[in-house]
Order: structure tokens, then sequence, then C-alpha cells
């Protein structure tokens, strides 16, 4: 058995008045934010779909169900370590991540290396492991039109034990 493994996460959000816009723990100012149970950190719960993918623990959504009330308006930071603590207990490390953001707007650039601070300290591993990017989609589809965003993320797991 090879001590590599791989994970794809993707999520998608409605954008709504109304909300902060959280980005990978960080709040961007902005008109609109995501729509959902937690904060809606679409960038997070895609690396956190991609983590418990890789390492078969199901998806977010089994994890952590939107109809739990625990999970009402919570940090996905939170949420991102405990995945983190569940793929230590499994003898799971992060080899690294690797995420891109959709959305028309607003400009995430300046946010992108807190971002992958954030994401980092909530996995216990090193910013240097985190990729941000973030994308528009030339003002196609729904992100295009700016009526939410999506986002994907590809890791690698090792075994450690």
């Amino acid at each position: 058995m090879t001590n590599l493994r791989i994970g794809h996460g993707y999520d998608v959000h409605r954008l709504v008045e109304g909300r902060k816009l959280i980005l990978g723990g960080v709040e961007i100012p902005w008109e609109r934010g995501l729509l959902g149970h937690s904060d809606a950190d679409v960038l997070t719960h895609a690396v956190m779909d991609a983590l418990s993918g890789a390492a078969r623990l199901g998806d977010i959504g089994r994890l952590f169900p939107d109809t739990d009330p625990a999970y009402a308006g919570i940090s996905s930071l939170k949420l991102l370590a405990e995945v983190g603590r569940l793929l230590r207990e499994r003898g799971y490390g992060v080899v690294n991540i690797d995420a891109t953001l959709l959305a028309q707007a607003p400009k995430v650039g300046p946010h992108r290396q807190k971002m992958a601070e954030n994401m980092a300290a909530a996995l216990g591993i090193g910013p240097e492991q985190v990729n941000i990017k973030a994308t528009t989609e030339e003002g196609l589809g729904f992100t295009g039109v700016g009526a939410g965003m999506a986002a994907h993320a590809v890791v690698l797991l090792e075994k450690t034990e």
C-alpha cells in the first residue's frame, strides 16, 4: 500500500446581503457575504472536503451536518482544526494544499497570505504547505455574474504511522 493519498474538494455558496464575507478565515470587507449554516467559508470548506476525501473520512456534510445546531455560525477554521485532528488520529500528515477560489469580486490577493497562515495554523502545519489562488470566470456562470463563489482544493497526504 502506498503512503500517499490525494484528495479533491469542491464547494459553492450563494452571495447574500446581511452576511460577513469570510474566506480562509479572513473577514473581507464586502457588501455581501456567503450564505450557509456555518460561516460559509467556501475556501476552507473545499480544503476540508479534499482532506477528508483523501483520508476516506467522507465529506464535511457527514462530519459536520447542517442539521446540527452546534455548527450554526461556527468558524470554519474550528471545523478545519477538527479535520486535522481526525487526520492525525488516523496517522496522516498534510504534505501540501493547493486551493483555488472562483469569484468575480472582491479581489482577494491582499488576503491570500493570511488565508494560508490561518489554514496552516488550524492544521498545525507550516504556511508554506498551503497555496491559495483566485480567479474570475470572465463574467460567465454564477460566479461570473456575482451570484456566488466556488472553490476547488487538491491536497496530498502522507501516512506517517
